[in-house]
This record gives structure tokens, sequence and C-alpha cells, in this order.
């Protein structure tokens, strides 16, 4: 039997360590632990942990909607950088694509078709104008045609051809008018009447040979080379159509997709010296039937010395005004902000990106990769982006949180890459970023 501790026992050091597991948490009752004697997990295991990724995020998405509504330039907090690409001021080093004054940076960049010639100018009320790089232009029209606006024209206005004598423009010929190699005409429609499948709406004839005549509804004939057919269509509603010529096809597109492929027995066109009629069968300058189509057009575009799709078999077809401009796409290429100086060492770091697909489906951390750097960019730690809920109709939205960055520092960057991009196929269009730190 164990006795009692008694004073005399503790001083004579009678009571030893072995005796202090046996004391009971009752009897200290005053006094207080040093702080390092009590462990992390002690503390930790009675904490209930708090997780703050659902309020940034939803701080930063809200930062991106009053941005995007306010049209602001990039700007930051002192835990918050934000940019909707309003303007170029918050992004340096872009390699293989741009900023669009759509307020998007993409891969797949809009310029200038070298190859075009005209295109009919829809921007005003003046049915007989053209957009023209060359020489081309209107020199004759029959003055019955009248500009109106229909909903889902491509321009501001739409031009309305009613079946009249005297709906047509003639340009004179030129060697820009040779249909020889390749080229393309697109065009957009809206369909009155049939018309029996028999209008036109171009033609190009000296009375002994066709160079070309073309129907709304597709047709395309090339004199010794080939041609397509015209396509089922349905009246009052619009229509995008294109015919190019590229290498040995003739290839014609309806909407957004190529319906057509034709192999051409020639490169080479029958070049007569005709006038070219947008309008109705013309031979030389007279008028030779009832061919006047019945249709609105909302614009009609021509590019000689190359296609416009090169054979794709599904495209994007147009959703602006036809003119002088062309998409070129870079498989490949990135983009990065400016250096955002935190106020303090940073070692972690998140982001939202809001991105939308303008045409193919992007895939996240293979066709759009984020990377993020604490030091100027010298470093990039790779983020694994997770899809969010949609920002807006058609615009998507990605997140990471609490990347650990590779080296600890002040001056932060993002870095966007883009893979596997294609015009027509796989456009992936940058709309906005939140960086959190």
């Amino acid at each position: 039997m164990t006795k009692a501790r008694d004073l005399a026992d503790i001083i004579s050091g009678g009571f030893t360590e072995s005796d202090i597991p046996n004391l009971s948490a009752s009897k200290i009752t005053s006094g207080t632990f040093s702080d390092n004697r009590i462990s992390a997990s002690s503390v930790s295991q009675h904490a209930q942990s708090f997780d703050d990724n659902k309020i940034v995020n939803d701080i930063s998405t809200l930062a991106l909607r009053q941005a995007s509504n306010e049209n602001k330039a990039a700007y930051n907090t002192n835990s918050m950088y934000v940019d909707v690409f309003q303007d170029s001021t918050g992004i340096t080093n872009l390699t293989n694509c741009q900023r669009d004054s759509g307020e998007f940076v993409s891969s797949v960049a809009q310029g200038t078709d070298s190859g075009f010639i005209f295109a009919l100018d829809m921007s005003t009320t003046n049915t007989e104008d053209l957009h023209s790089s060359s020489t081309v232009s209107v020199v004759a029209g029959g003055g019955g045609l009248q500009n109106e606006t229909r909903s889902g024209s491509l321009d501001t206005y739409s031009t309305r051809w009613d079946g009249n004598t005297n709906d047509y423009l003639r340009i004179n010929d030129s060697n820009d008018l040779n249909f020889s190699g390749d080229f393309a005409i697109d065009w957009q429609v809206y369909f009155h009447t049939s018309n029996g499948g028999q209008d036109r709406i171009l033609s190009k004839f000296d009375g002994s040979n066709y160079e070309i005549y073309m129907r709304p509804q597709g047709q395309c004939y090339l004199a010794g080379r080939g041609e397509t057919s015209s396509e089922t269509v349905s009246l009052n509603q619009w229509y995008y159509f294109c015919v190019e010529a590229h290498g040995n096809n003739l290839n014609l597109y309806r909407d957004n997709t190529r319906v057509q492929q034709v192999t051409l027995s020639s490169s080479t066109n029958t070049n007569t010296n005709a006038n070219f009629y947008i309008g109705g069968a013309w031979v030389n300058d007279s008028n030779q039937n009832i061919q006047y189509p019945n249709i609105t057009l909302g614009g009609l575009r021509y590019t000689k010395g190359s296609a416009r799709y090169n054979g794709a078999s599904t495209i994007t077809a147009p959703t602006s005004a036809l003119s002088n401009t062309i998409l070129t796409a870079s498989a490949t290429g990135s983009f990065e902000s400016n250096a955002i100086t935190a106020p303090s060492s940073v070692s972690s770091m998140g982001a939202i990106i809001t991105y939308q697909d303008n045409a193919g489906t992007n895939t996240l951390n293979t066709d759009i990769v984020l990377k993020l750097s604490a030091d100027n960019g010298s470093n990039y730690s790779t983020a694994t982006l997770v899809a969010m809920p949609d920002f807006a109709s058609g615009i998507k939205m990605a997140k990471v949180n609490d990347l650990s960055i590779s080296n600890a520092g002040t001056q932060l960057k993002y870095k966007i890459e883009f893979a596997n991009q294609a015009s027509g196929s796989k456009e992936a269009r940058i709309r906005g970023v939140s960086l959190q730190y």
C-alpha cells in the first residue's frame, strides 16, 4: 500500500516526475503555462477551421462584373488585381496573340485581308457604295434598290432586291474580276420568294461564255472549272453562304457547315471582257431574262488570291459586317500582366479567369493554361484551373486558390498560354482575370 506523500517527503525529494501523471487536473487552480509548453495540435484540435476561399472567390467575381459593367481599366488593391481588357494598359509580352477591341485577348486575331477586293457597304443608306481595296467601284446601278433595317442583318442596314429590272449594280471589268485561281465570295441573304431557283445574284457573260454566275441559294458556275448546285432554303429567314475555290476544290458553305465540295477541272477560269453585275442575268450590258432575285442582302464580299475557310468541314459564320477583315490563327500564344507590387512578400496566390469558347470547346489546363509568379515573371508556377458556374451567358469561369509559388516575392504577375487554337474550330477568348494575393 502506497503511503500518502507528506510535506517532509516532498521537500526531501520524495516527489518525482512519476507522480505528475497521477495529478488530477482539478488540483491545478492557479497560475499559467508558458506558451512554449502547449503544442499547436493541443490548440488546433479544438479550433473549428475556416476556409475563406468562397468569400475571396465571390469578391473576385463581383470585382470582375463591376469592372466589366463600368469598362474599367486594370486596377489593384492591397490583395487583388482586376483586368477585363478594356484597354491594353494591364498586359505585356503578347506572343502570337492580341487584345481585341471587343475587350478580350486571343491567339485568333483579326487582321486585314490582303486579298480583299470589295464588299457591299451596308453601313449607310446609300445602296451603291462598296468597300474596296482596288480600283473596283460601282459605275452604274438601276436605281431600284432600297435600304431597310431587318433584324439579324450583319450590318447596320440591309438592301432589298425585289425582283425588279432596276435592281442591279454594275462594276466595270478589270483584272481583279478574273476568277482564276483561289477566291471566295460570301454573302448573307434573306429569301422572300423561291423564284423557281432561277434568280441570279452575280453574272459576267460576254455573249459567248459565262465567266461566272451565281444564285443566292449557293449555285456557283465557273466556266471551264466546275460548279456547285443550289441548296434547299426556307423563306423569311437569314442564311450565310460562302463559295470558295481552294486548290483543286470548289467548296460551298451554308451557315456553319461545308455542304458541298466539288473537284475543279482546271485552275484557270474563262476570262471574259464583260462587265460584272450584281443582280440578274446579263450578256455584256444587256438584261437577258427575268432572273432578278427577290431577296434581302445583309452583305456580300469578294476576295481574290486566297480561299476563306480552306476547305474546313465546319466554320464559324460571321457575326459582324462583311468587310476587309480576316481572322489569323496561331495554334499557340501567350500574354502576361504587368508586374503588380504587393505590400509584403507573397508565397501563395489565387486567381479567377473568365473566358469564352468562341469556337469549339477549350480544355482547361491544356488549351488554356494559367501560370503565376511572385518574382516579376522570372519563375512561374503552373496552376490547375477548376471550372466554376458560368459568369454570364456564353462566358465561362475558372479558378485556382492558394497556389504555392516557387519563389516568394512582391512583384506579382500572371501568364496565360494558349494551345491547339485554330480559326473556326477552336478559339479561346480570355475576357477577364482577377488575381488574389
